[in-house]
This record gives C-alpha cells, structure tokens and sequence, in this order.
C-alpha cells in the first residue's frame, strides 16, 4: 500500500491549509494510499483526524523558535532538534510521497529537511498557498508594493510583518539560503500552485524552473448552498429588510479591507448596511452603528445562510492568492465584489460578480448597488452553476490523487 506524508503546522479544520490537508488524506485511503500527516505539536493540539498523526516538536521549541526568528530575522531556522527527529519518523515510514503545504510556522529547520529530501528518493509535491517559500522574508508583498523578492531581497519594507523580527533584516540571506535550499531537489519537485495568478508570479522567481501544475482550491457544494430563507438571519442580527453588505476574515487587518470598510461605512445610506464576520473583541467596540460585528458564526450552516441572505459579498483583500471565502459566496447564490488582488479575481466572472481597482471603495459600493438595482435574483441561478462546475472539493483532490499516481508510476 502507498504511504503519502503531508507536512503542514496546523491540522486544524477551521484553518484552510489544515481542512485541506485533511481532505486530501481522506481522498487518499479511500483509493488505497495509507496516510500521514506531520503537524506542530506545539501549535496545535491533537485534533479529530482520520490520517495518522506525526507530532513534530512541543511547545518549548514552537517558542524558541519564535523568540530565534524575532531575534535573528532567519525564520525557519531554528527546531533543530525536533527536525532531525521529523527525519528519523520519515525514514521509519518510508512514504511514496511527500507533499508540503507550509513549513514557516515555527517547527522545522527547512535546511536540514531539505538537506535531508536531496539526497532521500522520495517525490515531494508542494502546495504553494501563499508566497513565503519565494521571498527573503514575508508571506506577501502585494500589499506594500514590494518587487524585490524578483532580484534578491534586502531592505524589507515589511521586516514588522510575520514572521516578525524585532532588530535585524537578514531578508536579502535568507532569499539566497531558500533558494539553495529549495532548488537542491528540483528535479524531484513538483510545484502546485493554487492560482494562476501565484504561477504567474513565480515565474519570476528563483524558483521559475521549476515543474509546476495548477490545482485551485475546492469547497464542499453540499454545505455551502443557497439557502431559500434568510429570515432567520435577519431576525437573529436585527437587519430588517437592509441590503446586506457581507464581509468575512479570519483577522480582520488592513490587508484585508477593515479601513476600506469603515470608509464605506461613511458613504451607507439608510437602507444598507455592512455585515463583518470575524471580528475580535477590541474590533467590536469600534464599529460604527451602520456595521453589525460577528466574532464567529456557530457551525458552518449559519455561515451559509449568512452568504445567502447577503446582496454582496464584498472581499477588499490588499493581498490574497485564491480566497475560499469568494468560493464559498459564490456557491451560496451571492455575488462578490472584490479588489483586483492577486487571484481574489480568478472565481469572479461577468456573471458572479465585479472586479475593481484596489482603493475604489466606491467603486466597491456602486458595484454592490447595481446588483441591488438589477436585483440579486438575477444572479443567484449563475452563480450557483459556476459553483457547481468549477468548485467541486472533489474534483479538485482527484486532480492530487492523479498527480500522486502519476508521479510514483514513472
């Protein structure tokens, strides 16, 4: 029986790397493969998982290398000890695959693994959900501008940003280290992408030689619907009959629209209002009258009926590569509004919803008005047949399964 190894530092299903990683797996033993899953103990608790369990590290060393990284700037250099142990675990189980999804998450040492993967015989598949594995420190730079992981790094305009350090930028070392590192194994790596828009951008990178095949991500169609009555929502958040601007974040940040919110809350007439899902404690007491905050929804239906009973899904990402949220709208009957981000845009056609510039919050708001005025109606039968033809889970972790058959046949 074949063995797939996945490495991730959260396995958590309210995390998308992590409910991921887990479908893939269960996709995987129900056509025969024997599955595995490495995750940060330290981070993450054990959690109900079908897949077997591979504790990488504790809580000693998830802090020390936290404490490293903020010091040094050299993330994803420390766990030394809990790396070479990982190392010990794989050779063990042997796995015909190994695939990746994140290792900057304060658990591995990414030069001893990979030192250890170039000389190992085993095909690695990795899952590019964001751009830290390309850059010299951050995990995007759409949002500050930046170009300089095309050319080497250095000066980090965003050294602040996770992974975070405190004194020194070592940025321009640590793109040549990734570098060397991640190309000591490329004739046996193969590159998925989740975007065409982060396929595009890699090929900028050091990294553009690289075998690559896009796989979008996928959402469960048959929890996210259109559900027929929104009148239960209604009643629960005191909307009466408004139009609902719907907006979602696991942290809502600058990069992720919460100032473009609260300058569209300025520009609301009486008739509408904004929606935030996702809203921590100290977020809730600054919200305007005209925007209700959600800190969470209790089960993934209530979710679902808060993307049915919305006129707009409005997503002001300054940042993003393939956004489930915009997904998971769309298949709930509800038109998005987005930025024109990195591939927020790629779920978005004529049909589903609008594209505008980054920083047009009125754009943002005339777009949520002429589906309004058009009527939602008009889009929810669109919407959900663009879902159910490009969005299927399914579809999308057959395309892995393919792509792990076809690698351990050659």
């Amino acid at each position: 029986m074949k063995k797939l190894l996945q490495i991730n530092p959260v396995i958590r299903n309210n995390t998308s790397t992590g409910r991921i990683m887990q479908e893939i797996g269960d996709v995987a033993m129900a056509n025969g493969w024997e599955s595995y899953i490495a995750y940060s103990k330290g981070r993450d608790g054990i959690r109900p998982c079908k897949s077997n369990l591979l504790p990488v590290g504790n809580k000693l060393s998830v802090a020390i290398h936290g404490l490293w990284t903020r010091l040094t700037d050299r993330h994803g250099l420390a766990s030394n000890a809990a790396t070479r142990k990982f190392i010990k675990d794989i050779k063990r189980l042997q796995p015909d695959i190994i695939h990746i999804h994140n290792i900057h998450g304060y658990f591995l040492n990414y030069q001893i693994l990979f030192d250890y993967l170039k000389q190992a015989d085993i095909p690695v598949v990795w899952t590019v959900h964001d751009c830290w594995l390309y850059t010299g420190h951050c995990y995007y730079y759409s949002s500050a501008r930046c170009d300089r992981w095309k050319t080497g790094c250095g000066q980090c305009p965003q050294r602040g940003q996770f992974p975070t350090s405190w004194f020194i930028d070592n940025s321009a070392r640590n793109f040549n280290d990734k570098a060397l590192a991640f190309n000591s194994i490329k004739d046996k790596l193969i590159i998925v992408p989740v975007s065409k828009w982060i396929r595009g951008e890699m090929s900028h990178s050091f990294l553009k030689d690289c075998n690559f095949q896009v796989i979008h991500n996928g959402i469960d169609l048959n929890v996210f619907d259109v559900q027929p009555d929104d009148k239960a929502v209604r009643e629960k958040y005191n909307l009466g009959d408004k139009k609902i601007i719907l907006g979602l974040a696991s942290i809502w940040s600058k990069e992720k629209g919460w100032a473009d919110f609260m300058a569209m809350s300025k520009m609301l007439d009486e008739d509408e209002v904004i929606v935030m899902v996702g809203v921590n404690d100290e977020q809730l007491k600054k919200l305007p009258a005209n925007i209700v905050g959600i800190r969470r929804t209790e089960n993934v239906r209530q979710l679902a009926e808060l993307y049915s009973s919305a006129t707009a899904f409005v997503n002001p990402t300054w940042q993003d590569n393939y956004p489930t949220v915009n997904l998971e709208a769309i298949a709930c009957g509800t038109p998005v509004v987005t930025y024109r981000t990195g591939g927020s845009i790629e779920a978005v056609t004529e049909e589903t919803g609008f594209v505008v510039e980054q920083g047009d919050v009125e754009g943002l708001l005339a777009a949520v008005r002429e589906i309004a005025s058009k009527g939602k109606e008009q889009y929810t039968a669109k919407c959900r047949a663009h879902a159910l033809k490009n969005f299927r889970k399914e579809e999308r972790y057959a395309d892995y399964l393919k792509l792990y058959e076809n690698i351990t046949h050659r």
